[in-house]
């Protein structure tokens, strides 16, 4: 950016002096100004240039054309092209290659379309780079049909391809499994003599991973290093994950072995990637053996490596070790996420530890953590199955003073801590609380309540409630099931509702 600060003081200097302008070096300072996001002062040169009695060439609308574009004024760029033609200017390629651009990046898709077909109507040939930013958009918003159209259309016309034109498009059909299709191109680009790049290719080792098509993603990698063509470490690292994805840990092992021997550095995602496998395996010692190497590498372990091995310890219940890795965590200034933290009340509360997750509870409130309405369900379902409702309830009543509001988890915990205890009077209440503030019952809700009226001996109340779900396609899950099935076989209930139990069972 300095040299087109230079370009302003020189022009100044020349005013100075008395040494007069050209259109060249009156363009050359709009083009300047553009650089500097000064386009108010950009727009004064073309008076200026007007003012002089100078006629604006091609040059000088596409200065301005472009800069309208990267600051998303492709409106005033679409009426300034149209000055041109009035002019009797005839814009060339780049020009409205450049507003095509600005129209596919603001997802004015339709329009950018509609103005390839002006400029072919103009006579003005568009070349790939025009194509291939209204692929590169058409992609991006999944229409890979029109996208395919379009390169036919292109190829059709003479004009050739490059792997920025077809990449897009391969991994968009990567994206949706259209493995065929995918093979074609390829297949068409290395006929026309087009090599894809290692961003084409990763993207289709990466769609293949996802499928668990693993075999053929080695084969991809091993068909590059053939072509001579060496992967990168983000190659690399999305077949390990690929490997990870599948727990197929030794594999990924071989993987980063390879990828250390042909002397590509793994980086910190390598780690973490490896890290999350093992933690998921629940090999979490193999997983600090990897954490320990990183280190000793002086690869500095982020958030997302801190919080795979939070979770990877809590996985295999190692709470105190999950305890010691979240104050490392925090004393290397890396902060859990609220998903981490919530995990760990939740387990916390599965394992006994109530007052431990009361207390880091206690501390997140007070150090101003942003804690969502997640980790207040965990610590209710906490205290309801330690025999605390009173507390439960308080916790619930208050969550409105945190900005939060229920949701159906949190309700559904609640009605089941009052049935627990036998209240369902107040599990009734807080059924119509739940109504009322349009909070949807979902089918665990409805067959928790049912199973909660039928155990607290108000059965025609709790055959209301399967009446009502039964009725708008919630189907009865297996313990409400059992339970109907116990009660309908009761001699000492009405043989009325007996039979009414009855009509719910499984066939």
């Amino acid at each position: 950016m300095k040299h087109h600060s230079i370009v302003v003081s020189l022009s100044h200097q020349m005013d100075s002096f008395g040494i007069p302008h050209n259109i060249h070096t009156l363009t050359i300072v709009m083009n300047s100004f553009c650089h500097l996001n000064r386009l108010g002062f950009a727009f004064s040169f073309l008076a200026k240039i007007l003012k002089l009695g100078f006629q604006p060439d091609e040059v000088t609308f596409t200065t301005l054309i472009r800069a309208l574009c990267n600051e998303d004024k492709t409106g005033d760029a679409q009426h300034l092209l149209m000055k041109m033609l009035e002019e009797g200017l005839q814009p060339d390629v780049f020009a409205y290659g450049t507003l095509i651009n600005g129209l596919c990046k603001g997802g004015n898709i339709s329009a950018a379309i509609k103005l390839l077909r002006f400029m072919e109507e103009c006579h003005c040939q568009p070349d790939v780079v025009v194509y291939t930013s209204i692929i590169n958009a058409l992609c991006k918003e999944g229409n890979f049909t029109e996208a395919l159209n379009l390169l036919s259309e292109m190829l059709a016309k003479g004009i050739s391809g490059d792997a920025f034109t077809y990449t897009p498009i391969i991994q968009g059909l990567c994206s949706v499994g259209e493995w065929k299709l995918v093979t074609l191109l390829l297949k068409e680009m290395l006929n026309s003599k087009i090599q894809p790049d290692i961003v084409c290719y990763s993207t289709i080792v990466d769609g293949l991973c996802k499928v668990g098509k693993m075999t053929e993603a080695h084969n991809v990698v091993d068909c590059l290093i053939e072509i001579g063509v060496e992967p990168d470490f983000v190659t690399y690292n999305i077949l390990m994950n690929g490997h990870c994805l599948r727990l197929e840990m030794d594999e990924a092992a071989k993987v980063f072995d390879i990828m250390v021997s042909k002397g590509c550095t793994p980086d910190v995602i390598s780690y973490n990637t490896l890290i999350n496998g093992y933690c998921k395996s629940q090999r979490i010692d193999k997983a600090m053996d990897l954490f320990q190497e990183m280190c000793q590498r002086e690869l500095i372990p982020d958030v997302v490596t801190y919080n795979t091995l939070v979770h990877g310890f809590l996985n295999v219940r190692k709470i105190q070790d999950a305890s010691f890795c979240l104050d490392d965590m925090i004393d290397c200034d890396q902060f859990p996420s609220c998903v981490t933290q919530s995990i760990f009340i939740y387990h916390l509360c599965k394992t006994g530890d109530l007052a431990g997750a009361l207390d880091l509870l206690k501390h997140l409130e007070a150090s101003k953590w942003d804690l969502d309405i997640v980790v207040y369900n965990n610590v209710i379902n906490g205290m309801c199955k330690a025999g605390q409702l009173k507390a439960a309830r308080e916790l619930f009543s208050s969550l409105s003073t945190k900005g939060l509001h229920p949701t159906t988890q949190t309700y559904n915990i609640m009605i089941q801590g009052l049935f627990q205890e036998g209240l369902s009077t107040e599990a009734s209440e807080l059924l119509r609380e739940m109504r009322k503030n349009d909070c949807l019952l979902d089918d665990i809700a409805y067959n928790m309540i049912a199973r909660g009226f039928l155990k607290n001996n108000e059965v025609l109340r709790g055959i209301q409630i399967v009446d009502e779900f039964v009725a708008i396609g919630i189907g009865i899950d297996r313990s409400t099931n059992a339970l109907l099935e116990k009660l309908s076989d009761d001699e000492e209930l009405d043989p009325g509702i007996r039979q009414r139990l009855r009509k719910f069972l499984y066939k």
